[in-house]
Formats: C-alpha cells, structure tokens, sequence
C-alpha cells in the first residue's frame, strides 16, 4: 500500500472536479433531447472525436491485460490484438463515409435500414439488449476489476470499497453529461492518461532493482521476451500469435472498439461527426495512436516488472492482502506504481482514475443509447417524448453501472474476458464486412451467425469437449479451437441464406438510394429488377472500395512500421530503427497520396 501525500490528493481531487463540472456545465443542453444526449447533435469535429475513441480504449483492464500477456509469452502475445488494426483500418477507408451515410441514432438501428419485417425487429431488439446489456457488461467488469486490483494493491482498498468511490463519480457525470460530457472530459483524460503512462514507464524502467534500460534488455528474466514477432521455430506460437490473428481473427469476430465493418462506441462517434470527412478523420486518428503509439509504456512497464516480481508468488508476497482469485500475473503493473515516488504517484493514479472513467463513461452513453432508441422506444412506447428517453436514457446508465459492479467482483483476470468475447463473436465478422455490398445477405443471415457461434463455443469450452476433441488428448490441436468456430459458423449462415428469401425490394431499394454503397453486388440486383437506371445516382461513379482497401493495406504497413521502429528505437537496434523509420515516412508520403485520391475534400 502506497503513502499519499498532500500534493497526489490535490492532483486527484482536481481532476474529479473538473469531470464533475464538465458534467453539471452540460447536462442542460444534453438533456435537451435524446439526440443531443446519445449523439451531441451530431456536430462533433474529427480530432474532439478521435482523441475521445483513444481515450476510451486507454482503460484501466489494458496496461493489466498488456502485462499479462507479455509476462507469460512476451513482447510478440500483442499480435493478439495489433491484428486487429486491419479492422479499423477497413472501418477507416471503407466504412466510416458509409456510416455517417446512414444518419443513424445507434449502429443497431441499422438492421431496420438494411434489413425488413419481423425478422429484422427482432433482430434490433435482440442486439441492443445482447450487446448494449450483456456484452457491455462483460466489458465493463473487466475494466472494473482492474481498478479494484489497483485499488486494492496500491490504496489498499477492499473490491466494494473501489467501486463505490471511482464508479459513484463516473455514473454521476455520465448520467449528467451524455454523450457530450463523456467527449469533452475524454479530451482530459486522455492527456492524463498519456502522461501518467510515460512518466511511469521512464520512472520504473529507471529504479535501482531494474538498473535502466540497458540493464532491463540484458536480463535474464527478459531478453527471451523482447521479440516483436514471436519465435519462428515454434509452430504453436506462430500460428496462434501471429496466423490465425491476421489470417482469421480481424475479418472473423466481433469485439468492442474493433468491430468488422466498424459498430458500437467507434459507430456512436462517427455517427456523431460534423460529416462524412471527419468520420473518416476520427477514426484514422484513433488507429494510429491506439496501435503505434500508445502500448510501448505499458509493455516497458510489464518487462521491468519481470525483473522485480518475476512470477506470481512474489507478488503475493509483496502484497499479502489480495485475495487469492484475484492473483495473477495483471497485478504486477499495479504492484510496479507503488515504487512511483509522490507527485509522480499522484499524476499516475489521476490518469489511471482517467483512464477507467473514460471507457465506463463511454460504454455507459452507448449501451444505454442502445436500451432507448432500439429497445425501450421501439417495444415498449413508440410516441416517448424527448424528455422521456432522456430519463429512461438516465436510469439505464445506472443499472448498467450497478451489473457490471456486480459482475466484476467474480471475475479474476481481463484476458478471460477477451477469450469469451472473441469465441462467441467467432464467424459473425464477415457479415458486418458484406451486409453494405451483397444484397443477398437477410435478417436470418446474422441471427444464424449469432445463435450458431454462441452455441459452438459454448460446446467447444465445456470441459467434456474441450478434452475429448482439443489439446493433448484430443483429435484438434488446441489453437484450431476458434478458427473451427469460425468454419462452422461461417458454413450455416451462408447456407441459410441462400435456404431464405432476400429482403423485399422495396426495402434493399431504399437502402441503395441513402446509403450508395456501389460494387458489383448492388451491380447485379439492380441489373437483376431491371433498375440499372437506379445507379445513376451514385455521383461517384466509380466504385471507391478496391482504393479504400489499398489504403487500408497502406495505412496497415505504415502503423505496424511505426511499432517496429519504436521497439527498435527502445532495444537500441539504429540501424534497423532508421530503416524501418524511413519506410514509414516513404509509406505515409503514397498512403497520402491514394488518400486524396480517396477523399478530394478531405477536411
């Protein structure tokens, strides 16, 4: 437990007030309508809005879930999810114009623009309450039980004790401020957060135990840790780390922030946007910082902690009050802030406080956004006033912030949640990827997807089959358990498709004329009603989406230099450092380039 002084407090008490009136100084206005309240009125500049989307996934489970997996498999685990980083890249030149396109309140609103009857009803109704309720809860437990592990390793602080103090102030803003309120206080947290993690990492990779950088790479507990990709001669690793990450995971699963086709808090915010361009510039933002940028300080923290905890035992040792089903190698980022010297230890807690109200703060505005306007507006009051969903909005927030509380005092560490969230999203990514383009694709299409993967990986987790088909006993090795998840999954939906009428034409119609998305898809069903004519509209002409895809391939090769080059910096490695560096420059200059090409009016 650490020792607080005088300064820490004023640094963490300021920074709660200034959230609190940010709060109080907009509920006014966001309260006005349910509008202004999930959506600010859709008026929002691109850099307000990308610093925003980093913020939010700068949350307190991700210095923890970094260490985790760079304790145990090294440097190379966050291939993970760097994978994902095709995925926003495809959201940034593809789909984010589509999306502020649309003119939606919520993305889930989209299956009754896509999508028609009963079968599309239900399907809005079943994913606003399957991820604005379920979903959103998991991700917000594991959030929260990141800060009870720092609350508890650092302040000492019992699980309960954690959650009354950091949520009761982050529900409150929340609740007060809307969407409008999370944006403009992300814009703090996110400079707090940043802050907070370079100065711990230059600190703690600087203490006596671990003697400086040089003295960090050279460790016996470390140098078999550093690789940015994972070891070549291991076939395991390679195809879990690396193969299946970038050959199958980005297109094939759902997951908060990196959603296929882009979706939930990212949508909320490009839907929020002034226009199309500035949609498109938030999320580039967004993919550069949060992928090149931002993990470096946390994994330098989780390589120094090697040195001073090098397994879990020493840090049980170290802080003999945690519970036990609480241990885990994610403490040991939370048990290296407690060596932070005071002022420094002030800053850092302010932006770890930051960085946990940022995501819940979010995650509260956009699943409560999907209770009112795709659950409790369509169901249950059609003719609610604006001050109705507002209240309703309100309520929501709260009862979202109570679950997850709850939820998270049973969970142990972030990556069984990251495990559950990708294997029961598995197979349903390429939906959200070709809804926009195949007209054939129907309401049944994704209830097939989400009611299939759901049941594969719960059969393929239960202990019976795990054992008898996977692993060391098994007919599988354990690493093909998510992509036959994906196979399965993948097989039913397009067999069910084609077993099932497309949409009525009358609604595939109207979706064309908002949205134009173009292709040779669209091509062959207005050929197809003998409505060729109908393409006229599409002002383009030219179908964007092959430039769009050799932007994101671009964009791909230019962030993945970036964390290359960064780690090559860091290790000491100047003449790869400069090489890669300069590829990056040389690759920015072409990306820039086929971008104006993209978008002439870019901003």
């Amino acid at each position: 437990m650490i020792s607080l002084n005088t300064f820490d407090y004023f640094l963490i008490i300021t920074f709660f007030a200034a959230t609190l009136f940010i709060g109080i100084y907009v509920s006014k206005k966001s309260g006005k309508d349910s509008t202004e309240y999930f959506l600010s009125g859709r008026n929002m500049p691109w850099w307000l809005l990308g610093v925003s989307m980093v913020a939010t996934t700068f949350s307190t489970d991700t210095p923890n879930f970094v260490t985790d997996i760079v304790r145990k498999d090294g440097v190379s685990a966050n291939w993970m999810w760097w994978a994902f980083l095709i995925t926003g890249l495809l959201t940034v030149f593809v789909y984010a114009k589509l999306w502020r396109k649309s003119d939606l309140k919520t993305d889930i609103e989209f299956y009754e623009l896509r999508y028609g009857g009963k079968p599309a009803k239900f399907l809005r109704a079943f994913r606003a309450l399957y991820l604005g309720f379920l979903f959103n809860i998991f991700a917000m437990a594991g959030v929260t039980l990141a800060a009870i592990k720092i609350g508890g390793i650092m302040l000492g602080l019992e699980p309960w004790e954690t959650i009354i103090y950091a949520g009761s102030v982050t529900v409150i803003f929340s609740t007060l401020g809307g969407f409008k309120g999370v944006v403009y206080t992300d814009f703090i947290l996110f400079f707090t957060a940043m802050a907070g993690a370079i100065g711990a990492a230059f600190y703690l990779v600087n203490i006596p135990e671990v003697g400086g950088i040089q003295a960090l790479l050279t460790h016996e507990n470390v140098i078999d840790k550093l690789s940015i990709l994972p070891d070549f001669s291991d076939k395991e690793a390679i195809i879990t780390l690396l193969i299946i990450p970038l050959t199958v995971q980005w297109w094939s699963s759902w997951y908060p922030g990196a959603e296929p086709g882009g979706g939930g808090y990212i949508a909320q915010r490009m839907l929020a946007a002034k226009n199309e361009n500035h949609a498109i510039g938030a999320t580039f933002f967004f993919n550069i910082m949060h992928y090149a940028l931002r993990p470096w300080p946390w994994i330098l923290v989780a390589l120094a902690s090697l040195v001073v905890f090098p397994d879990v035992a020493s840090i049980q040792e170290a802080f003999p009050n945690i519970a036990e089903n609480k241990l885990g190698h994610d403490l040991a980022y939370s048990a290296m802030l407690t060596k932070l010297p005071n002022g420094l230890l002030g800053l850092v807690l302010a932006s770890l406080i930051a960085a946990y109200m940022s995501t819940i703060s979010t995650h509260l505005n956009w699943g409560s956004s999907y209770i009112v306007n795709d659950f409790y507006k369509q169901h249950f009051n059609k003719k609610a006033s604006e001050k109705e969903l507002v209240s309703v909005g309100k309520i929501s927030t709260i009862l979202l912030m109570i679950f997850s509380a709850i939820f998270a005092l049973y969970l142990q560490n972030a990556k069984q949640l990251f495990d559950l969230i990708i294997m029961f999203g598995a197979g349903t990514g390429l939906i959200f990827i070709l809804r926009w383009f195949w007209w054939r694709i129907n309401a049944w299409s994704e209830i097939s997807a989400m009611i299939v993967s759901g049941v594969i990986s719960l059969i393929f987790t239960s202990e019976t089959v795990d054992t008898m088909f996977f692993g060391v006993e098994g007919f599988f090795p354990n690493y093909l358990k998510f992509p036959l998840t994906v196979f399965i999954t993948t097989i039913i939906w397009i067999g069910i498709t084609f077993l099932t009428k497309p949409e009525s034409d009358e609604t595939l119609i109207n979706f064309y004329k908002k949205i134009i998305p173009g292709g040779p898809g669209w091509k062959y069903y207005l050929r197809l009603k003998g409505i060729e004519k109908l393409d006229s509209i599409n002002l383009d002409k030219k179908w964007n989406v092959p430039t769009g895809i050799l932007a994101m391939l671009l964009g791909c090769l230019l962030i993945y230099s970036i964390i290359f080059a960064t780690g090559n910096w860091i290790y000491g490695n100047i003449k790869i450092a400069i090489a890669i560096s300069v590829l990056s420059l040389v690759t920015m200059y072409v990306l820039l380039k086929i971008w104006k090409k993209l978008r002439n009016n870019f901003l």
